[in-house]
C-alpha cells in the first residue's frame, strides 16, 4: 500500500464552505467572520453571548512520555473527535495552533496526520490568521517601550541591570539566545544585555491562552512584570502605560479560529504555548465556547501527560472551573519499546522484554491521571509490525489498573479507526463517576508545590536548588504569588529533568535552576534543569525541503 504525504492527502480533501462547518454547530453567520473560503474568526461578542448554556462533555487527550518513534496525540484528537460525530454526537476538536519554529525546524506541524488531520493544513502550519504575530508584536512593543521609557527620562527609575523582559521570535535561532542591544551611541539607548524566546514560550502567549474576554486579557497584560527599579521594586507593563496598545494588537487575534477536519468536523485552534516550557493548552475561549456548542469537545495538552496534562489540570483548569470528564492516554507498542530501552532502528521487531519495561511509562502516566481522581481509557496506536502478544500485553497490564485499551488506525483509515475508541470514550463518559481534586492546594507554598510535582507526578526522591534559587522561591513568596499555581519547564523527553533517563526513571532528584513569575499569567515557571527557551535548528532543518512550484504550490511541508 502507498501512503500519500500528509500534504498530498490534505490537497484532496472535499472542504466545505466555513459557514457551513459553523452551521453545523449552530453559530449563526453574523458571528463569523470569515478569512477566505475555509477560515474564520468567531466573534467574542456571541462567545460571550452563549455562556449561560450547559456545558457538554469534556475529552482530555494526552500520551506518554514522547519518544523519536512517536505517539500521535494530536492525529488521536482529531481522529476521535471525526468518530464521535460518526457515532451521532455533536463534536468538535480544540487545539492550539503550531510554531512556526518547529515547522521548519525538526518536530513538524501540529495539524494531525494521514487521514486525521485539520484543514488548511499548509495555512494552519504556516501563518494562519496571524494570531502568533500578534502575540509577537504585542510582547515586542512591551520591549521597545521599556526601552524607550529608560530613554526618555525613566520616571519609574527602572534599573537597566535588573530588566527581565526581553524579545520574542516565532522562529528557532538559538543565537539569540543572549543579546546585547543599545550598541551603537547615546541615540541607541542604553547598552545592556537582553534576550530571545520563541514567542510560544512568551507571556504573553499564556496570557493570551487564559483570559476570558478582552478586559481580561488588558488587565491580565498590566501585571506583566518587566524589571525592577532602583529599590528594588517590581515595574510593570501597566506602569508604562503599555497594556493598552498591547490589547489593540491583540483584539482580532483573541477571536478564536474555526477550520475543519478532512471529515468536516469543526475545529477550533487557538492559541499554541509548548508544554515544555509554557502551560501547553489551547486558548481558554476556545474550549469554553466548545462546551457551550458541542456534545463532546475534545483537546488535547502538549507532549507528556506530566507536562501538558498536568498543567491543564493544575493551571488551566484552576482558572477555567471545568475538568475533564475522562483522559485519553495516547501511546504505541514502538514508543513503549523505544522506552523499554530498544534502539530507534530496531523497533520494527517484536520484543515482549523491551515492551514490558517501556510499559512502566505507560503505567505511571495513568497513575498520575487517576491521581486526579479522572478515568482514562488508552488509545494504542496501532502499527503493521506489532504482534498479537505484544498488544494483548498492554492490555492486560493496563487491564490491572482497570483501564481499557482500545487499538486504533485512525492515521490510515480517518474516523473509520477510531470508531471503537469513541464508543468506549462515550461509555466511560457515562457510566464513570469523576472525583476530580487538583494535586495541591492554592495555600501551599511555592516550594511545597513544586515538591509534590516532582514527587508525585514525576516519581523524584527531592528536589534541589542552590541558595540563590532558594531566595528567590522566598521572595516570590514574600511578594504575595505563593497561592499562584506551578509551571514547570524541564524536558519533555523523561519523566524526569534528564532526557536520557526512559520508561520510569527511580531513585533521582529534580534539579531547580531558576524561578520567575508570570504574573499576568497568574502563575509561577520553575525551570529544571537545562530546558532553553529558545530552541535551535537541526544540523539539517526540515526548512531545506521545504520549496514552491512555479505554479504556487508548497512542497516539503510533511
Amino acid at each position: 500500500m502507498i501512503m500519500l504525504q500528509d500534504i498530498e492527502i490534505a490537497r484532496q480533501a472535499k472542504m466545505l464552505p466555513v459557514k457551513e462547518v459553523a452551521a453545523e454547530l449552530n453559530i449563526p453567520s453574523d458571528a463569523i467572520i470569515p478569512y477566505g473560503h475555509w477560515k474564520s474568526k468567531i466573534s467574542l461578542d456571541y462567545c460571550q453571548s452563549i455562556q449561560e448554556r450547559p456545558n457538554g462533555k469534556l475529552i482530555l487527550v494526552t500520551a506518554i512520555t514522547p519518544t523519536p518513534a512517536g505517539e500521535g496525540k494530536t492525529t488521536t484528537c482529531i481522529g476521535l473527535t471525526d468518530a464521535l460525530r460518526k457515532i451521532g454526537k455533536k463534536s468538535v476538536v480544540c487545539l492550539r495552533e503550531p510554531s512556526m519554529g518547529p515547522c521548519f525546524g525538526i518536530k513538524g506541524g501540529a495539524a494531525g496526520g494521514g487521514y486525521s488531520q485539520v484543514v488548511p493544513m499548509e495555512d494552519i502550519n504556516l501563518h494562519f490568521t496571524g494570531d502568533f504575530h500578534a502575540i509577537s508584536a504585542a510582547h515586542n512593543l512591551l520591549s521597545a517601550m521599556v526601552d524607550n521609557h529608560i530613554h526618555h527620562g525613566n520616571r519609574m527609575n527602572l534599573d537597566p541591570r535588573l530588566i527581565t523582559w526581553g524579545r520574542v521570535l516565532d522562529m528557532n535561532d538559538r543565537t539569540l539566545r543572549k543579546i546585547v542591544i543599545g550598541l551603537g551611541g547615546t541615540a541607541n539607548g542604553i547598552p545592556r544585555e537582553s534576550t530571545f524566546d520563541i514567542t510560544v514560550a512568551s507571556e504573553v502567549m499564556a496570557i493570551f491562552c487564559l483570559s476570558e474576554n478582552l478586559m481580561d486579557l488588558k488587565q491580565r497584560l498590566g501585571k506583566i512584570i518587566v524589571g525592577r527599579n532602583t529599590q528594588k521594586e517590581y515595574v510593570t507593563a501597566a506602569d508604562i502605560n503599555a497594556n493598552g496598545a498591547m490589547t489593540v494588537l491583540l483584539k482580532d487575534a483573541l477571536q478564536p479560529n474555526l477550520v475543519q477536519t478532512l471529515e468536516n468536523t469543526p475545529a477550533l485552534i487557538h492559541g499554541g504555548p509548548f508544554a515544555n516550557i509554557a502551560h501547553g493548552c489551547n486558548s481558554l475561549i476556545a474550549t469554553k465556547l466548545g462546551l457551550k456548542i458541542a456534545e463532546y469537545t475534545v483537546t488535547e495538552a502538549g507532549f507528556g501527560a506530566d507536562l501538558g496534562a498536568e498543567k491543564f489540570l493544575d493551571i488551566k483548569c484552576r482558572k477555567m472551573g471545568v475538568h475533564p470528564d475522562a483522559v485519553v492516554l495516547v501511546a504505541t507498542i514502538r514508543a513503549l519499546k523505544y522506552h523499554g530501552g530498544m534502539a530507534l532502528a530496531d523497533l520494527h521487531q517484536p520484543d515482549t522484554s523491551a515492551l514490558e519495561k517501556g510499559i512502566e511509562n505507560l503505567k505511571k502516566h495513568l497513575e498520575n491521571i487517576h491521581r486526579f481522581g479522572l478515568p482514562a481509557v488508552v488509545a494504542l496506536n496501532v502499527f503493521q509490525t506489532d504482534s498479537k502478544q505484544e498488544l494483548q500485553m498492554v492490555t492486560e497490564k493496563c487491564a490491572s489498573l482497570g483501564v481499557r485499551v482500545v487499538q486504533a488506525t485512525h492515521h490510515q483509515n480517518g474516523s473509520a479507526g477510531a470508531e471503537e475508541l469513541a464508543r468506549v470514550v462515550v461509555d466511560v463518559v457515562e457510566n464513570t463517576p469523576t472525583n476530580f481534586s487538583f494535586l495541591y492546594p492554592d495555600s501551599y507554598s511555592l516550594w511545597d508545590k513544586v515538591r509534590v510535582i516532582s514527587q508525585e507526578i514525576y516519581g523524584a526522591t527531592e528536589i534541589q536548588a542552590d541558595r540563590v534559587t532558594q531566595n528567590k522561591f522566598q521572595q516570590l513568596q514574600e511578594k504575595g504569588f505563593g497561592d499562584f499555581p506551578i509551571c514547570m519547564a524541564k524536558t519533555q523527553y523523561s519523566l524526569s529533568a534528564d532526557p536520557q533517563l526512559r520508561a520510569r526513571p527511580q531513585n533521582f532528584n529534580i534539579p531547580v535552576r531558576d524561578v520567575k513569575v508570570s504574573a499576568g499569567a497568574g502563575f509561577v515557571v520553575v525551570y529544571l534543569g537545562d530546558i532553553m527557551t529558545m530552541p535551535g535548528l537541526p544540523k539539517i532543518p526540515s526548512a531545506e525541503k521545504i520549496d514552491i512550484s512555479p505554479d504556487g504550490n508548497i512542497m516539503g511541508l510533511f
